[in-house]
């Protein structure tokens, strides 16, 4: 519960000149600092502050009278439901800020955050001009000085060790543009170590859903929620980390009276609305889902005739829901039978049901099964591709579905064409690039098509002997643009790692917990980035819809965009005339539009092909027109009509075609003209499988070829009435649609592979000729396939429960270890064998307690600008952890008293405050994440650079986190450790 720790009254008309008067001695320390606009509380939850070390935060002089307004509209950068903004800009001055009543997704609505966005501009703490670390004092530099002495120093790195001992880390805060471009960066850069936050929220989503039907991706949206009549939340909190989105959850509850049932260890402030809340142990995932779907085939619940036409495997997926009956459902996960059959009998009865996460079910060593097994619920109820059904999959940044879309990826090229030589020559052809050229800035063809080290182990990419790094050399310098290092798991070595690095570069609007984490003397640059208020550009969010932004006011201070700043390095480097070929660039300035029909022109695999900026620029201008529900406009509106709002992808085509967008992914009730489609042929026709089988009274081996596409089930209008492949010029010329090429299209094919031009597929075809032909003939460019229930190419084909790294119960662990250590992504994933040695030191019995974290509504990921946001800061003034009153009671805790939080490794600890609740249950903990500034106990305000430290430090939960990354990913596993906490 929130405690207002200050009564203000709100500034109104004060006058523009109006000064604070000075301390006297007779004014307290609180006075002061509400004088001076600051919240007294602020600041004492990191210590004492010297008074002459307090500035007043206010913002400038109003227009001259008369002036004109001009009203920009912008995204919200801190979540990822896509709130427009609108500003009100005068003389170059955002002067007034309002929640866009126009935007069909916030309606006029805001959070805090969100309305809060227009500090994130004006801030004072921003970072000014570039500084760099000399002998341990943090140095004002000029760009030019920044750019040549980073450059010089990575190019020289490169020459000795190597492209890949140099890591690119992007930001889900990125426009579309600047994260492809940043994507485009490393690769003429010579690397795949490239990655963002998606790693460590949703790798596991993509990786878990594309695995699954086809897309990584929200099926539905955030308005289609209202359709629903069952509402499944597991492993997500909306009501704080996206609350907007709470308005379409609580409206479809209400005004279709759905079921809302949330299942989550914490009884959240959306557990509070639910219709029934589940208490569930963290780490238990998969069991819940079975105990569900056990009881979903005991009774005949599933939807048989779903599961004939559009799904493969059940057969091998019922063996194992076999084994979870409800007693061993209780013995694993505490669920009692009644309750878990309840829940199964609402969402596979009371349809259409809508499950929705976020990464309360990602972010464990089992993160990709946790999704796969959500996948197999909807599936087996038949809850897809149908409005007020499917996987809402709530993501966390502005732009973490787009930034990830477009490549910020270490297995992938943008738009998912993986690393193969033919995605490699894909990007090729659209950058105008020579592949041999492209191919000699790597360090051999086999590191060109491998994933790179994930962001959850660059430290351990620095640390490890050079053996036991699959790559020439350790990583030895950091770019970070726009990542808190606060968000990665295992801080101690990251500490570490920090140390080691001979460069560290930071290019962020606020000097980030890199900057102070450590005791770096040297070789440490911050370079001060814009806002993405200060930058213009296209933003998707979840429900996968393109947002344009329109640069609201030019960089303050001496900050840059992204686009400048990855231009002026790239001149560095001495490629960027190859790299800008068909980007426009203006004085040095970089064209946001001519970035993203460089996206349109290769964007064929996702659908990200049909959005030009032209498209997006005309919904935000007839943002009004949309439907709230359907997100459609009216068919006969001049500009618009008949589109879905931000044309989500996949928006197929050329933006001639003028596709519609896709609002529900899937959906074969609507033509794939008019935004339908299929589940997506990318696992191929058939799988061959040997299956022992008794014949004659004797068991023989049968070798069996399983059909993998859609068995009587087509898209309205397909004129191929059954499943088929996905389309290349060779299957239209079997199906002869060929001669509906165009002369121009049937010679860019010809162009890409002169050789045998008939395997030029619907994604690699740059004439976009393919996709028409097939989209006119109301087919899916990408095929029409079941969705695998099996995912035959996953460390678990068939999700299996495992228990997490540091797992309470230790008992558990022989029926269900984690899988075997490995290699997985250039370094060693040892799992197992940190398993074991939990369970042979008992662990659990010294460290008791379950940590689990999350997000808070006042302050958004590492933190670094909602913390140093003055309307936010008084909000939520210092780092915490719940704990349960009887566990406080057994340790003498009282709320609000000061505690030591020890982690289950390397002794690490943090000091924070006590919350005594029962939001958790008995043997559960829980803190928020957003936290930087203090480590093991240490305030550490005195390393920012003068006047930049944020307003509220605290601990990093993740200085108590510990190993454990899901095998497919690479994603870390923060919502299931242990520790222990007594009072300090």
């Amino acid at each position: 519960m929130l405690i207002r720790k200050s009564e203000r009254r709100p500034e109104r008309a004060r006058p523009a000149n109006a000064e604070a008067k000075p301390p006297s001695s007779g004014l307290d320390r609180r006075a002061f600092l509400k004088r001076s606009g600051v919240t007294a509380g602020a600041l004492v939850a990191v210590g004492e502050i010297a008074l002459h070390g307090v500035r007043k935060a206010e913002a400038g002089p109003p227009p001259p009278v008369g002036a004109p307004v001009t009203i920009r509209k912008n995204i919200c950068t801190h979540c990822s439901v896509g709130c427009s903004v609108v500003a009100k800009v005068a003389n170059g001055v955002w002067i007034g800020q309002e929640p866009d009543y126009d935007s069909p997704i916030n309606r006029g609505s805001h959070c805090c955050k969100g309305a809060a966005v227009r500090d994130d501009v004006l801030n004072e703490r921003r970072l000014r001009y570039p500084v760099k670390l000399v002998n341990g004092q943090w140095t004002q530099i000029s760009w030019e000085k920044a750019i040549d002495e980073i450059g010089d120093k990575l190019l020289d790195i490169r020459q000795k060790a190597g492209p890949d001992s140099v890591y690119w880390l992007g930001s889900a805060k990125f426009t579309n543009e600047a994260a492809y471009l940043n994507r485009k960066l490393a690769a003429f850069w010579g690397t795949n170590n490239s990655d963002h936050q998606a790693r460590i929220c949703h790798s596991t989503t993509v990786t878990g859903v594309a695995n699954t039907w086809g897309y990584g991706a929200m099926t539905n949206s955030y308005n289609d929620i209202r359709n629903a009549k069952t509402i499944l939340l597991m492993g997500g909190n909306p009501a704080e980390a996206h609350p907007v989105s709470l308005q379409h959850i609580l409206e479809g509850k209400e005004l279709n009276r759905a079921n809302m049932i949330v299942v989550d260890p914490r009884m959240t402030r959306t557990a509070a609305h639910a219709t029934e809340y589940v208490r569930v142990r963290p780490g238990t995932h998969i069991a819940t889902i079975y105990g569900m779907l056990w009881h979903i085939f005991e009774n005949g619940w599933e939807d048989k005739e779903f599961l004939s036409q559009r799904v493969y495997g059940l057969d091998e997926v019922r063996k194992e829901i076999a084994k979870w009956p409800p007693k061993e459902v209780e013995r694993v996960t505490g669920l009692p039978e009644a309750q878990v059959k309840h829940v199964a009998q609402l969402f596979a009865t009371q349809k259409p049901a809508t499950l929705i996460w976020a990464m309360g079910q990602t972010q464990f060593t089992t993160g990709t099964a946790n999704v796969r097994a959500s996948c197999l619920l909807l599936l087996a109820t038949g809850n897809m591709g149908q409005p007020g059904a499917g996987a809402n999959i709530f993501r966390g940044h502005t732009n973490v579905q787009g930034a990830t879309d477009l490549g910020l990826d270490v297995t992938s090229l943008p738009l998912y064409y993986g690393l193969a030589e033919e995605a490699w020559r894909h990007w090729c052809r659209v950058w105008e690039v020579d592949y041999d050229w492209m191919k000699s800035r790597f360090p051999d063809k086999k590191l060109m098509e491998t994933p790179g080290i994930p962001s959850t182990r660059w430290f351990d990419a620095t640390l490890l002997p050079k053996n036991q790094i699959s790559q020439p050399n350790p990583v030895q310098a950091m770019f970070i643009m726009g990542h808190g290092v606060n968000t990665i798991t295992r801080m101690p070595e990251a500490v570490k790692g920090i140390e080691k690095l001979e460069l560290l570069v930071v290019c962020d609007p606020y000097p980030t917990a890199w900057s102070v984490l450590s005791e770096r003397k040297n070789g440490t640059y911050l370079l001060p980035a814009c806002t993405s208020f200060e930058m213009e550009g296209s933003r998707t969010n979840s429900n996968r819809s393109l947002q344009w932004g329109e640069k609201i006011v030019d960089p303050v201070f001496e900050s840059k965009n992204d686009y400048d700043v990855m231009y002026m390095f790239a001149r560095k480097f001495g490629f960027a005339d190859l790299m800008f070929k068909n980007i426009k660039v203006e004085n040095g300035a970089i064209s946001a539009e001519d970035i993203l029909r460089e996206i349109n022109r290769g964007g064929w695999s996702t659908g990200y092909c049909g959005q030009s900026p032209e498209r997006l620029k005309a919904h935000m201008r007839n943002q009004h027109k949309f439907d709230l529900v359907t997100l459609r406009a009216p068919k006969d509106d001049p500009e618009v009509g008949g589109e879905y709002y931000g044309l989500p992808w996949p928006c197929w085509g050329t933006p001639e075609f003028k596709h519609p967008g896709t609002p529900i992914l899937y959906n074969t009730n609507l033509p794939v003209k008019e935004g339908g489609g299929t589940f997506r042929a990318r696992f191929g026709v058939e799988r061959v499988v040997k299956r022992k089988v008794i014949e004659n009274g004797q068991e023989v081996e049968r070798e069996d070829h399983d059909n993998l596409l859609a068995e009587g089930s087509y898209s309205v209008g397909s004129e191929i009435k059954d499943g088929y492949p996905e389309f290349t010029l060779g299957v239209l010329k079997k199906l002869g649609w060929d001669k509906d090429l165009t002369a121009q299209e049937r010679e860019t094919i010809a162009r890409i592979n002169p050789a045998d031009p008939d395997k030029v597929s619907w994604s690699t075809d740059l004439s976009g000729g393919i996709q028409r032909v097939a989209i006119e003939h109301g087919c899916s460019p990408y095929g029409n396939a079941k969705a695998r229930m099996i995912a035959w190419n996953l460390p678990d084909p068939v999700p299996v429960h495992r228990e997490p790294i540091y797992t309470p119960r230790p008992d558990l662990v022989a029926d269900y270890p984690t899988l075997p250590d490995a290699k997985q992504f250039r370094v060693p994933n040892i799992g197992f064998s940190v398993q074991k040695a939990a369970v042979d030191r008992a662990i659990a019995k010294q460290f008791p307690l379950i940590l689990s974290s999350g997000r808070l509504v006042e302050y958004e990921g590492g933190g670094e600008e909602t913390r140093s946001n003055k309307w936010l800061a008084e909000l939520k003034q210092h780092m915490y952890v719940e704990i349960n009153p009887a566990d406080a009671a057994e340790r003498g805790i009282v709320d609000g008293g000061w505690v030591w939080v020890t982690g289950a490794e390397n002794s690490s600890r943090a000091r924070m405050k006590a919350q005594v609740t029962e939001r958790v249950g008995k043997g559960v903990a829980w803190m928020p994440f957003h936290f930087a500034g203090w480590y093991e106990g240490a305030d550490l305000r005195a390393k920012y650079p003068a006047g930049a430290d944020p307003i509220v430090l605290g601990e990093s939960v993740n200085t108590l986190t510990t190993y454990g990354y899901d095998p497919a990913t690479g994603m870390q596993e923060p919502k299931a450790t242990l520790c222990q906490i007594r009072a300090a």
